[in-house]
């Protein structure tokens, strides 16, 4: 597969197919957008915002969660604001979210099943990092947005003039429902 999109890529650039996707680093709306990297939301999500390539900062991981003050989505807000100016963050999760639910407990065998040796995993723990709280999704998505705005609200490095809003959109339709609640 990897070769098969090289080859495209190849093709792409000697066509300039880049050229309507030109633009600098500065979001054109200062925007910033948290979100899921679930595949439906690729093209779906700024279609449905009527995002054009060059106007949002989207920021992409599993569940589109913070998951400590100093994990690499917040790292990445925090570079948005200061160095790219983004004034108005959304956090977007989505309907039928794989990262509902999640748990290691299911990773775990899986992860023995693919080779992972359960030494491997015990060194993990051992040197500190928690893997059920590392791996683990969320249970309830209105729950996951406020969480997720609040701890960007209430980040000490996030500036007081920041507009911060959570949503969930709909995998199928697009459709944006705010979730309320989630403002200080």
């Amino acid at each position: 597969m990897i070769d098969q999109i090289i080859d495209f890529n190849r093709s792409f650039v000697e066509q300039k197919g880049y050229e309507p996707f030109v633009t600098d680093k500065y979001p054109n709306k200062k925007l910033a957008v948290l979100t899921c990297m679930d595949t439906r939301l690729t093209e779906l999500l700024p279609s449905a915002l009527g995002l054009k390539n060059g106007d949002a900062k989207i920021i992409k991981n599993a569940g589109g969660l913070i998951l400590s003050p100093f994990d690499s989505a917040m790292r990445s807000l925090i570079v948005a604001i200061y160095e790219l100016h983004v004034e108005e963050i959304m956090v977007v999760a989505h309907s039928q979210c794989g990262a509902c639910n999640m748990s290691y407990s299911h990773f775990h065998d899986v992860m023995i099943a693919r080779g992972i040796t359960q030494r491997t995993l015990d060194t993990i723990g051992e040197c500190g990092i928690d893997l059920n709280q590392w791996l683990d999704g969320f249970h309830n998505t209105e729950a996951s947005v406020r969480k997720t705005v609040r701890a960007i609200q209430t980040h000490p490095l996030i500036p007081g003039d920041i507009v911060i809003r959570g949503f969930i959109i709909d995998s199928v339709t697009g459709g944006l429902r705010e979730v309320k609640g989630g403002a200080l």
